[in-house]
């Protein structure tokens, strides 16, 4: 009775963009991203309150509950809101069969080293949207943000009279570490979309990221470095003698990035672009450089 009843009540809270669209509970945020970028807002979304926070954009309306965690999703809630699809990571594949009591479960992949994870997350929409019958919505879009690429391009080719600087994209996790952004990274794919060179070669890693301590960062002597906000303790680290010392905060290749989500879906790099572009459009065009060699 209690089920029941639950049940009856998020039925009846359900709003009404909810009711002519195809009901699907999204477990991953990728997949989250890619439903609002084909204009369906999920009936549930996993961690709904950190997506809010996290990945911000495309924007999820407040009414979209939370299914739980993206590891442990509640399944009386995904019972008791009937959705026609449930869209999940690999990493839910040992639930599956329960899942699939509940409704037809279908799996994207998310972040590996061992394939394109620009490809895969583009893959993804696509065959999403032919599964929703939304495939012409689907490639208006991706057209959308390939034009929008292209005129960031232009944009810093003029601002740097076609000398383009080496850039990396960094995130500091302490006052002595910060993690790059490197192969097969989405900052990395939005910096390649935009003409861009890396100013740091890594090698790959599953998330394309690589945790190094500041005192590596040193090995950029030449190309621009971004770092993503927020970081707390910036003023601590800024002040420092040590990162005062760094080529680049001495020569004004130095710049922040507003808060952008980094391990999105396709979409994810357009709002890199545009947050990586608004950046090296207020530094001195002069700090166009060649790239710098190889981590060892």
């Amino acid at each position: 009775m209690k089920r029941c009843l639950l049940g009856l009540l998020l039925l009846w809270l359900t709003p009404a963009w909810a009711s002519d669209a195809p009901r699907v509970a999204a477990l991953s945020w990728e997949a989250t991203e890619h439903l609002l970028m084909l204009d369906v807002t999920p009936l549930t979304v996993a961690d709904a309150g950190d997506y809010r926070a996290w990945v911000v954009r495309p924007t999820l309306p407040e009414g979209v509950p939370s299914s739980g965690s993206r590891l442990e999703p509640n399944l009386e809630l995904l019972a008791d809101l009937q959705p026609e699809l449930i869209v999940i990571p690999p990493v839910l594949e040992d639930i599956r069969p329960l899942l699939e009591r509940i409704a037809p479960v279908q799996v994207y992949q998310g972040f590996s080293q061992q394939h394109d994870n620009q490809q895969v997350q583009r893959e993804a929409f696509l065959d999403l949207a032919r599964s929703l019958g939304r495939e012409a919505l689907a490639e208006q879009r991706l057209q959308a943000m390939d034009a929008e690429l292209a005129q960031w391009r232009e944009r810093l080719q003029a601002h740097y009279a076609e000398h383009l600087p080496a850039v990396t994209v960094i995130r500091f996790s302490s006052p002595t570490a910060a993690f790059i952004n490197g192969p097969n990274s989405m900052p990395q794919h939005a910096l390649a979309l935009l003409g861009l060179q890396p100013a740091l070669d890594l090698p790959p890693s599953p998330w394309g990221i690589t945790q190094v301590p500041i005192t590596t960062l040193g090995r950029i002597e030449q190309g621009v470095v971004l770092h993503i906000e927020p970081f707390p303790q910036e003023a601590q680290l800024f002040a420092s003698p040590l990162w005062q010392a760094m080529p680049f905060v001495r020569e004004q290749r130095f710049a922040a990035m507003p808060s952008t989500w980094t391990y999105g879906g396709v979409f994810s790099l357009q709002y890199l672009a545009e947050a990586i572009g608004e950046a090296l459009l207020k530094l001195p065009s002069e700090s166009g450089k060649a790239p710098q060699q190889p981590l060892e």
